[in-house]
C-alpha cells in the first residue's frame, strides 16, 4: 500500500472477522479514501466464525446423509403402551407448571455454583468442527459457573448426575458412512434424567431410536425420526429466528447452509406438550417452525448457531436459553458499555477532551483503549521519514488522558505498538492500522488472510511486549491498566494466556484455536472467532468482557455496508433478547461527537443503563 498523506480527519475502515468462510479466509475491508488517512479498527460486522474449515463440504455431507435417512423406513411413532400420569406427570400439567418442575433441579444447582458438561463430536471427516463449536458453547456457559468439555465418546453412565446441565453439540452426522459414536449410556441418561439437556444439531433421531420412538414421543411430544432438514424437497432459506419478542437474523452463504431441522411436533393423547421457544422463518415458502423447542428436560436447537454470526444473529437466542438451564431465577437487566478506541501518542488531545466533556456531562462511564507507543516505521504518514512517539513525549496527550480518567474513564491497554516490525501486516506497518501479535496479508480478492502467529511468537515474546507497554504507562505518569484489548482481536493461544496472567480481564472478541480442549498443540490456522453478550470465563481461563454490537463506521467498503448509529442501535435492540445482557460497542474519538451522541441516546431509549468496564 503506497504511503498517503495523513489528514486531520481520518476515515476509519473496520477489519471484519467475517463468519462466512470463503476460500478458507476471514474477509476484511481495505480501501483508499482520497486525500485522507485510512484507519483500520478492531473487528466488527459479522465478527464471529470459523477459519480454514470446509463448511461447504460439511453442509453437502450433512444434507446427503439426511436425504438418505429420509428414504429409509422409520419406526412407528404411535405409542404402543400407556404410561400412567404418575410416571410421567408432564402429560397432565400445564406447560408453565411442567417447566417449573423440570427446571427445579437446575434451580437448586444455580443457588450454589452451576456446572455444565459440554459434549462434542470428534468422529468422521468433519470431526474437527466439534472442538471448535464446543469451545464456543463452553465459553458462553462460563458466564454461569464451571464448565467441563469432553468428546461425547468419553461419556460414561451416570455422568449427567454430576452437572447442573449437559450440552451436546451434534456436528458430525452419524449414520451413512460414519457410525454412531454417541454412547448408549448418554442416550439413556439424557432421556431418564430430570436434569436439563440442551441438544443442538444432529443425531437427536438416534437418541429416539435408542430409547424407543414411542417412549421418546410420549415424553417429548415430537418425533426426530420423521424430522428433517428439508421442507418440500429443499432446505429453503431460513433467514430469521424470532425469540423473546426480537427478530434475529440468519445469513448463510449460498451452498454452505447445512439446513435447519424442522421438528415434527405431535399432538393428541399420549404426547407431551411441546413449547416452541423460538420460531424459525423459511423465507422461500413462508413456513414457520420451532427453531428451539422444549419438552420435559430436553431443549432442542435445530442447528448449531456458531457459524456465520453477526451482531443481530440467531445465536443470541442460544445465549439466552442458557439462563433457563443454568440460572433460571435471573432477573431482567440490560446494561450498556462504550469504549474509546485506538488512542495513542499521535492522538489529538482536543478531540479527547471533547469526548470526555460529552460523556461526563451525560454521566456515562467508559473505557479508553490506549496504545502507549506510536510508530510509523516507514514514514507512511510522515513524508517517508520514520517516526516513533511515546506517551512521555506527548505531555498534552497524557494530560488529556488524565482529564478523561478524572471524568469517568477507565484506562485499558491496547497492545504495545498495535503493529508489527517494519512490514505491512497487512496494511502499512503503522500503529493502529496493523496487527501486532498475528501475521496477515491481503490477497488478490482484497481479503485479509490470517497467516498465523508472528515468527517470534512465544509466551516470553508476548510477555516482553506487555511489560514494555506497562513500562510506558508508568513513565508517562499514568496508572497501570488492569484491562486489555488485543490489537485487531488476534493473538495466538500462548498470547491470550499471557494477557490473562497480566490483566484482570480482556475486553474484546477473541480467537479460539483447535487443540485447546484436547490438550494437543494449538493449530495456529484453525480457530473459531467469538464475541459475547455478557461476561464469560473462557477456555483460556480468562475473564472476557463483552463487545458485541460493533462500532460506528460511516463509509462502506468492499461490499460491506456502512455501520451507522441506527445499525448499532438495532444490534442493541436484538440483544434485548438476552435477559441479563450487555450492549457493548466502541467509538474512535477522531470522529465527531454527534454520531456517538446519537448512538448513546438510541441505546438509552431501549432501556439500557451505561456502566463502566470496571463494574463488570
Amino acid at each position: 500500500m503506497p504511503p498517503r498523506k495523513r489528514a486531520h480527519s481520518r476515515i476509519s475502515v473496520v477489519l471484519l472477522l467475517v463468519a462466512a468462510l470463503l476460500s478458507g479466509t476471514f474477509l476484511a475491508t481495505n480501501a483508499q479514501a482520497a486525500g485522507g488517512r485510512q484507519h483500520w479498527g478492531e473487528a466488527t460486522g459479522t465478527g464471529s466464525g470459523l477459519n480454514r474449515v470446509d463448511l461447504k463440504g460439511w453442509a453437502e455431507s450433512q444434507l446427503k446423509d439426511d436425504q438418505a435417512r429420509r428414504t429409509r423406513p422409520h419406526p412407528e411413532t404411535t405409542p404402543t403402551t400407556r404410561v400412567s400420569a404418575a410416571a410421567h406427570p408432564v402429560r397432565t400439567t400445564t406447560a408453565a407448571t411442567r417447566q417449573k418442575a423440570l427446571l427445579a433441579p437446575a434451580d437448586a444447582a444455580a443457588d450454589a455454583t452451576p456446572t455444565a458438561l459440554v459434549l462434542y463430536d470428534t468422529a468422521g471427516p468433519y470431526g474437527q468442527l466439534g472442538e471448535l463449536y464446543a469451545m464456543a458453547a463452553a465459553n458462553l456457559a462460563g458466564h454461569f459457573g464451571t464448565v467441563t468439555a469432553k468428546p461425547v465418546q468419553q461419556y460414561t453412565a451416570g455422568m449427567i448426575g454430576s452437572y447442573s446441565t449437559v450440552i451436546y453439540i451434534g456436528s458430525t452426522y452419524y449414520g451413512g458412512a460414519t457410525p454412531d459414536a454417541v454412547p448408549a449410556a448418554f442416550y439413556a441418561d439424557a432421556s431418564a434424567s430430570a436434569k436439563p439437556v440442551i441438544w443442538m444439531g444432529a443425531n437427536i433421531w438416534n437418541m429416539a431410536g435408542a430409547v424407543g420412538v414411542p417412549q421418546f414421543t410420549q415424553k417429548y411430544g415430537w418425533d426426530p425420526t420423521t424430522s428433517y432438514y428439508e421442507d418440500g424437497g429443499s432446505i429453503g432459506d431460513v433467514t430469521q429466528v424470532t425469540y423473546r419478542g426480537q427478530t434475529l437474523t440468519r445469513t448463510i452463504p449460498a451452498g454452505q447452509d447445512g439446513g435447519v431441522l424442522r421438528p415434527n411436533v405431535l399432538t393428541g393423547p399420549g404426547y407431551a406438550a411441546v413449547t416452541r421457544l423460538a420460531e424459525g422463518l423459511d423465507s422461500s415458502n413462508g413456513h414457520t417452525f420451532g427453531w428451539a423447542v422444549r419438552s420435559a428436560n430436553l431443549t432442542y436447537i435445530s442447528e448449531i448457531p456458531f457459524s456465520y454470526v453477526s451482531e443481530t444473529d440467531r445465536v443470541i437466542a442460544f445465549e439466552d436459553l442458557l439462563f433457563d438451564a443454568l440460572a433460571p431465577a435471573t432477573a431482567e437487566r440490560h446494561r450498556a458499555m462504550v469504549r474509546l478506541e485506538d488512542i495513542s501518542p499521535d492522538s489529538d488531545p482536543t478531540e479527547l477532551r471533547a469526548m470526555a466533556d460529552y460523556l461526563y456531562a451525560q454521566n456515562i462511564p467508559y473505557g479508553i483503549n490506549v496504545i502507549p507507543v506510536y510508530t510509523d516505521p516507514k514514514g507512511t504518514y510522515n513524508n517517508g521519514v520514520p517516526q516513533t512517539i511515546t506517551l512521555a513525549q506527548r505531555p498534552q496527550v497524557v494530560s488529556a488522558l488524565k482529564y478523561m480518567l478524572a471524568r469517568g474513564a477507565v484506562l485499558m491497554d491496547h497492545g504495545y505498538t498495535h503493529q508489527y516490525s517494519n512490514v505491512n501486516n497487512p496494511y502499512n506497518g503503522v500503529t493502529g492500522d496493523d496487527f501486532e501479535f498475528y501475521r496477515a496479508h491481503i490477497d488478490a480478492a482484497n481479503n485479509v488472510v490470517h497467516d498465523g502467529p508472528v515468527a517470534e511468537d512465544s509466551a516470553l515474546w508476548a510477555q516482553t511486549r506487555v511489560t514494555s507497554a506497562l513500562t510506558q504507562f508508568t513513565l508517562a505518569g499514568l496508572p497501570r491498566p488492569t484491562l486489555w484489548t488485543t490489537p485487531h482481536y488476534a493473538g495466538s493461544a500462548a498470547d491470550y494466556k499471557v494477557f490473562g496472567a497480566n490483566f484482570s480481564a480482556r475486553l474484546e472478541r477473541s480467537l479460539y484455536f483447535a487443540g485447546t480442549l484436547s490438550g494437543a498443540s494449538a493449530d495456529p490456522n484453525r480457530f473459531i472467532g467469538q464475541f459475547f453478550p455478557y461476561v464469560v470465563k473462557d477456555v483460556y481461563g480468562t475473564k472476557v468482557l463483552p463487545e458485541n454490537i460493533g462500532n460506528y463506521e460511516p463509509e462502506a467498503y468492499n461490499n460491506h455496508p456502512a455501520r451507522l448509529p441506527a445499525d448499532l442501535i438495532a444490534s442493541a435492540k436484538a440483544n434485548l433478547a438476552v435477559r441479563d445482557g450487555v450492549a457493548s460497542f466502541f467509538y474512535h474519538p477522531y470522529y465527531p461527537v454527534q454520531p456517538l451522541k446519537d448512538t448513546i441516546d438510541g441505546i438509552k431509549a431501549l432501556g439500557y443503563t451505561f456502566v463502566s468496564p470496571a463494574a463488570l
